[in-house]
């Protein structure tokens, strides 16, 4: 009867690190509402208690936790890959979420300002649209470790971006959007390459979509298209990230 309990067990966690099922995670459900919901409860309690923590004697402890919980996150992903036989070069690290995790976890370690520029809108004009529609995991719910990976890389991205700006009064100019915008350029000619010299890579979405209902599902497959399109809607998700602060910059204006 213990042999057979093992067994059940190492079943039970081999399944829980294999892939899911086609259609196993759908959109606006609990398993979607949930983690956002966590999301929206850390930022509050980040900008309601930011004076506190700012002067907590180990805040910096805070910041290395988050900052070692997203750059792990992001790695298990590969890490995970490589356990259920993923060929690795559909997975090369060539993605805006997971270099906003990266660069996101430096950002917090050094508190430097041209990576929260590049985070900031990276997280807000981007990754987003991951949260919205996690098209990315229509095949791994709950029940799967590929599930908790990516809300925890995600909703970490987001608590880093927003710790910073409450806790540390981090916030973007109008320079930091061309910064990032930069960035994001050098990352997308380097995934045409990619996808232009590996048959069937689809890095940054510029080739097709994913599996799963996505916001992106609409664009035109034409590679010229598809870029022009997704530059304007980027700029545009540029602008209503950068929005905020110029309402709140008008605002001091006529107050002074």
């Amino acid at each position: 009867m213990e042999v057979e309990k093992i067994c059940e067990e190492k079943i039970k966690l081999r399944e829980f690190f294999d892939h899911g099922l086609p259609g196993e995670f759908k959109y606006f459900t609990l398993a979607h509402f949930v983690p956002i919901l966590l999301l929206l409860g850390i930022i509050f309690i980040l900008f309601k208690y930011q004076e506190k923590i700012r002067s907590l004697k180990n805040e910096d402890l805070i910041r290395l936790t988050l900052a070692f919980v997203m750059i792990i996150a992001d790695m298990s992903y590969f890490w995970h890959k490589m356990y259920i036989g993923a060929d690795i070069k559909d997975h090369l690290p060539i993605t805006v979420c997971g270099w906003t995790a990266i660069l996101g976890g430096f950002m917090l370690l050094s508190k430097r300002q041209t990576l929260f520029d590049i985070v900031y809108f990276f997280a807000l004009a981007g990754s987003i649209n991951a949260l919205i529609t996690p098209a990315v995991i229509t095949d791994n719910g709950p029940t799967h470790f590929r599930y908790y990976q990516f809300w925890i890389e995600h909703l970490s991205i987001f608590i880093a971006v927003f710790y910073m700006i409450a806790v540390h009064k981090f916030r973007p100019n109008l320079k930091s959007a061309f910064k990032s915008m930069g960035a994001l350029i050098m990352l997308t000619i380097i995934a045409l390459y990619v996808n232009a010299n590996i048959e069937g890579a689809n890095y940054l979405f510029l080739s097709s979509t994913e599996n799963g209902d996505s916001a992106l599902n609409f664009l035109p497959t034409n590679i010229g298209l598809r870029i022009v399109i997704m530059g304007s809607i980027i700029s545009v998700l540029y602008f209503i990230a950068y929005l905020p602060w110029i309402i709140k910059d008008k605002d001091l204006k006529k107050v002074n």
